[in-house]
């Protein structure tokens, strides 16, 4: 049993004043791995004052300083990348082929393109050349909260720490209690790495109680949360309050719009996408939409893709998905997949229970249900599980039409040969990202969504912006 019940503020690692105890689940066995402390107030003030103290401070640091210190945490981070994914593969069940490749490597792939977005940025310049006197000068937001999820446990960290810490912010991170042992390990790397104290501070604890006193505190002047749509809505309320700068980055319903041109490999990879991490992925293309002329021959191969993929143990290496990553996470899932049955779709892969030769964990069949309508449940709801539901439309507008039906913007997908069409469903499908025939975005290019999937948006330059205040000053040039 591992046992971490202290916090990491101003600089050291302190016993928690008003801690209680929280043990974390293996998702693979249902047993506590670990014991950690969720903190009180008082932890969440000593955390937020030792951001405060220090803020000034690294708001003066040269930018060139703070990139230096980000690119100390990026060595340091891939020389402890096993232990990172070892941490992730115990508290929240990513294969550890995946926690190697994708978990660890999404955080390193972050942390990099924000110091080469950072060595390009212009922190101060003049508002034009035909204004010179009038200068722009980016400062930092200030005191931040960074309340962090357990499905991808160090891209969100990364995403938002790099991005603060060359901004000149100073922060209390607050991970998720399904996922803390990454979030502490991540801690030392930042102390390892020298950062000035009380500039990254980390208290453990849960929504309601850390990360409601963070998102309504009168000194943190900025949230940025990732995490599910009702949380959101709660952080917004609170940190109305103080009228303090929010970034969400929330949940979605991503469709994939496959049309009878696409690529005859578009299926498989829109089967293994949802998949992937065992479907808890915010930007998953949980809703798979067939034009009618291949609808047929698509539910037959995406069942057979669904069939292929297999389930095992997160500590065995392989290609293969895990669990979920705890048991309300589980009971939700098999109820929605119950839900589906019951309102008429039809069952193509998968199902309810487990997968054979399982009798513990929180594994989920891959399931994949056909002739999916709008109304349904299943074609509504964010799942975050590895559930796909496959729609039929007629014609492109249908398409668009039933791709926009949702609450959520946060991805969409398009396969199709045709670039004019590409370039139409680009501008008319409403969500912060397009992905089309399995492209991925740039190095840096901006994740984030509209609608009831979050503002702001992360990565790159983008994502520094989002931790910048802007300050217009006049009457620059010498007298």
């Amino acid at each position: 049993m591992i046992e971490k019940r202290q916090f990491y503020i101003d600089g050291a690692w302190v016993d928690a004043l008003e801690g209680r105890d929280h043990q974390v689940i293996d998702p693979a066995t249902e047993e506590p791995c670990a014991v950690i402390a969720l903190g009180g107030q008082a932890d969440t003030d000593a955390a937020v004052a030792a951001a405060k103290r220090a803020l000034p401070g690294w708001m003066a640091t040269p930018v060139a300083d703070r990139i230096a210190l980000v690119e100390k945490l990026l060595a340091v981070y891939l020389e402890r990348a096993e232990e990172m994914a070892q941490a992730m593969t115990l508290e929240m069940g990513a294969p550890i082929a995946l926690s190697r490749a994708s978990q660890v490597g999404a955080g390193s792939f972050h942390l990099k393109n924000f110091i080469d977005a950072a060595k390009t940025f212009e922190f101060d310049k003049a508002f034009s050349e035909a204004f010179p006197d009038t200068r722009m000068i980016h400062e930092a937001v200030g005191v931040c909260a960074l309340i962090t999820p357990w499905n991808w446990p160090m891209n969100q960290v990364t995403l938002k720490v790099g991005a603060a810490a060359v901004a000149g912010c100073t922060m209390i991170m607050k991970p998720s209690e399904e996922s803390p042992l990454s979030a502490m390990l991540f801690a030392e790397m930042m102390d390892a790495a020298g950062f000035p104290k009380g500039v990254f501070n980390l208290v453990n604890g849960d929504g309601v109680g850390v990360g409601t006193q963070l998102s309504g505190h009168a000194d943190v002047d900025m949230v940025s949360f990732t995490g599910s749509t009702r949380a959101g809505r709660a952080i917004s309320k609170t940190a109305a309050e103080t009228l303090k700068r929010v970034h969400l980055e929330l949940g979605g319903k991503g469709a994939n719009l496959i049309f009878a041109d696409a690529d005859d490999k578009a299926v498989k990879r829109g089967v293994l996408h949802m998949m992937q991490n065992s479907g808890q992925s915010c930007n998953a293309p949980s809703r798979m939409m067939v034009e009618a002329p291949i609808y047929d021959r698509v539910v037959e191969e995406a069942a057979a893709v669904a069939q292929s993929v297999t389930v095992g143990a997160p500590s065995e290496d392989g290609r293969h998905i895990g669990p979920v990553v705890n048991a309300v996470q589980y009971d939700k899932i098999q109820g929605l997949i119950e839900t589906g049955i019951k309102e008429g779709a039809r069952l193509v892969a998968g199902g309810p229970g487990r997968p054979e030769g399982f009798n513990k964990g929180f594994y989920v069949r891959p399931t994949v249900f056909a002739d999916v309508t709008p109304d349904m449940t299943i074609a509504r709801e964010e799942i975050f599980g590895p559930v796909l539901s496959i729609m039929k439309f007629e014609s492109e507008e249908e398409a668009v039409e039933i791709a926009n039906d949702t609450p959520y913007g946060l991805t969409n997908y398009v396969q199709s040969t045709d670039t004019e069409r590409r370039h139409r469903l680009a501008r008319q499908l409403r969500s912060g990202m397009v992905e089309m025939n399995g492209k991925s975005r740039a190095p840096g290019a901006p994740f984030g969504g509209m609608k009831q999937s979050g503002n702001g948006r992360e990565a790159g330059i983008l994502g520094i912006h989002d931790f910048l205040e802007i300050k217009a000053v006049s009457g620059w040039a010498a007298e």
